[in-house]
């Protein structure tokens, strides 16, 4: 409904219905001081309630597109023979993020986790350790589901945080969250020299963006890193689809591998499997994450 001026000053507004097939026209002039004290609170209502839906909604995210090019632009750079270097900073977190996913793992599958390995060439290790009460059937699960926490246990937590960033509030506690972690693995698990090297600096600079940076600065950051776990599956996809490899001179099975040796099938099937995951994961928590949330309002009948 539009006043205008001459209505306005003239205590009269003009209204126009339609009915029946032909379009019928009739107008009727209603003086506004004979109207109900609340007469046209509805339709203010109705887009007031969508204009404070609308500004709860986080303007500080990045487009959509832009997120998906850049972890587009993420996976094929690394597919380059010196992709990793191009991407350094990237290459380490996404080691970081594969390691803590299998040493997390085996903590809340009731083993140890006794260090984290990070090499300068971006490669890495963890090494952990099962109970000694673990049983046939059970051991068997609980090394396949270990060895799974590596390549999925990122896009998980990836797909929390770009969810997370709907809000500024979440997105803020995401990155204090996030560094803290950065910081707490280097005191607990770290043990290689360039790891205790570099992921300190790493869980410092995510806490400065946290308690120092604009809003839309800490949200842009919760999604890209959100981003950067879903795909870091991606990161070595050819060692995801091979037998095994070599990291840090130890000759070692894939993830793929050692699930296909507890749980049966291929070492191909559980490869591809988890790259399907992690491209829904990041697929999904992107669509909710960027879903209209204005919730509809059924106006009033007089």
């Amino acid at each position: 409904m539009r006043l205008l001026p001459g209505d306005m000053a003239s205590g009269k507004i003009d209204f126009e219905a339609r009915i029946g097939r032909d379009s019928l026209a009739t107008t009727r002039h209603t003086n506004l001081a004979a109207m109900p004290a609340d007469y046209g609170m509805n339709d203010f209502r109705h887009n007031s309630s969508v204009s404070r839906a609308a500004a709860e909604l986080p303007t500080e995210r990045i487009g959509l597109i832009w997120l998906v090019v850049a972890a587009l632009g993420t996976i094929l750079i690394w597919r380059l023979p010196y992709g990793n270097y191009v991407l350094y900073p990237f290459t380490i977190l996404a080691t970081w993020f594969h390691e803590m996913g299998h040493g997390l793992t085996a903590l809340l599958t009731g083993g140890h986790f006794d260090r984290l390995l990070i090499y300068p060439d971006g490669s890495g290790l963890a090494y952990h350790s099962a109970p000694a009460s673990d049983g046939f059937l059970w051991g068997r699960i609980r090394q396949a589901l270990v060895a799974a926490g590596g390549p999925m246990g990122p896009p998980l937590a990836g797909a929390a945080l770009i969810l997370g960033s709907r809000r500024f509030a979440t997105a803020h506690y995401s990155l204090l969250l996030m560094g803290g972690l950065l910081l707490l693995s280097a005191v607990l698990w770290v043990r290689s020299a360039f790891g205790l090297g570099v992921i300190p600096v790493l869980g410092l600079l995510v806490l400065a963006i946290a308690l120092r940076a604009p809003r839309w600065v800490q949200a842009f950051t919760v999604q890209f890193l959100g981003v950067q776990a879903c795909i870091s599956t991606f990161h070595q996809l050819d060692y995801l689809f091979s037998p095994g490899g070599v990291i840090g001179g130890e000759a070692i099975l894939s993830d793929s591998s050692q699930m296909a040796r507890n749980l049966l099938l291929p070492y191909w099937f559980w490869g591809g499997l988890m790259a399907l995951a992690s491209l829904l994961l990041l697929l999904q928590s992107l669509r909710v994450a960027y879903w209209p949330h204005v919730e509809p309002s059924v106006p009033a009948i007089r």
